[in-house]
């Protein structure tokens, strides 16, 4: 059984009977899934359990074993790390996230794409590097385009986009963007959005999100309600936004829930602070049921914020994820 990229990112689609679908999928064809379930409960539950990200890092998590994966994504970190690796089954399954995804909170066909990625550029199995691309490639004016690394913003550039009358999407990593900012500072054109991926702690001292957004609108001349958030990880294929009220909003077929992290088959009510899981439909070829170790907040509309890493949180991929048959 395959799930179409089209019925999937789509803003009428039936997100719980699409849902019970990849469930049943998952339990026949992905057999990491399946030893996870069968660890915890003697008969499979009606909705589906959160998967630990960890066993992105600890096995191969997959379900189509008769075809050979066409991307392949790794999670930043250093050569001594164990990294996540995300086998993705068919490249149309992420293209379609990405642009249905952004398509829903942003008007991309009249944006010019900049990319801001130090450090991530040196990683080719980079998830977001793929997606910048992606969107540089599909701009048929030829303005977007990766920035060069420790140089300004060129102003023919900024130019050029100005007379294009496009709006510019500054897309990249945390520290990347807040390093262009204080080393490079500039005027970007009117209606321009900063988009910032998380990434502070892995090259200077972490800083607070409001704090790297007051850096960010200082630096390019932008309201502070036009520094804007993506909230994503390599185990994904789809992604939640946020304006600069700080609170995600996820696509259709992309839901949050907020679970007890010491008790993670026990959901939390709105407004309890607990982990984020995840169910991201797109991700039906890998597991799109996860269970993160990011600290959140549900809203009762639906929107989450992140709060952080939760300090106590440590799941491995269980040992009997990695049993062979």
């Amino acid at each position: 059984m395959h799930f179409k990229p089209k019925d999937i990112c789509s803003p009428n689609v039936d997100f719980i009977g699409l849902r019970d679908r990849i469930y049943n999928y998952q339990l026949q064809k992905n057999l990491v899934y399946r030893r996870f379930v069968d660890g915890l409960f003697e008969k499979a539950p009606s909705e589906p359990p959160f998967l630990p990200v960890e066993a992105f890092r600890d096995t191969r998590v997959y379900t189509d074993e008769n075809n050979c994966p066409e991307l392949e994504f790794r999670s930043s970190g250093t050569t001594t790390m164990v990294r996540s690796t995300h086998h993705v089954a068919y490249k149309a399954n992420y293209e379609t996230a990405i642009f249905a995804g952004l398509n829903a909170f942003y008007p991309i066909e009249n944006m010019v794409v900049l990319g801001c990625t130090p450090g991530y550029s040196e990683n080719p199995n980079s998830s977001l590097v793929w997606m910048i691309n992606e969107l540089i490639s599909r701009d048929k004016s030829s303005l977007s385009r990766f920035l060069k690394i420790d140089e300004p913003i060129s102003d023919s550039l900024l130019d050029r986009i100005a007379s294009s009358e496009k709006q510019v999407l500054l897309f990249g990593a945390a520290f990347g963007l807040a390093d262009l900012a204080e080393k490079h500072p500039t005027v970007l054109p009117d209606g321009s959005i900063i988009m910032e991926t998380g990434g502070m702690k892995t090259y200077r001292k972490e800083l607070s999100r409001e704090a790297l957004h007051t850096i960010l609108a200082d630096g390019f001349g932008v309201p502070y309600d036009q520094i804007h958030s993506e909230y994503g990880m390599t185990e994904l294929l789809s992604q939640a936004y946020a304006g600069g009220d700080m609170w995600f909003k996820t696509p259709p077929w992309m839901k949050v829930s907020i679970v007890d992290p010491f008790n993670p088959l026990r959901r939390l009510s709105v407004g309890e602070e607990g982990l984020i899981a995840i169910i991201d439909l797109a991700n039906w070829a890998s597991c799109p049921f996860l269970l993160t170790g990011d600290r959140g907040v549900l809203r009762a509309d639906g929107a989450f914020q992140v709060l952080g890493r939760w300090s106590s949180y440590h799941l491995r991929g269980c040992n009997f994820l990695l049993e062979k048959d």
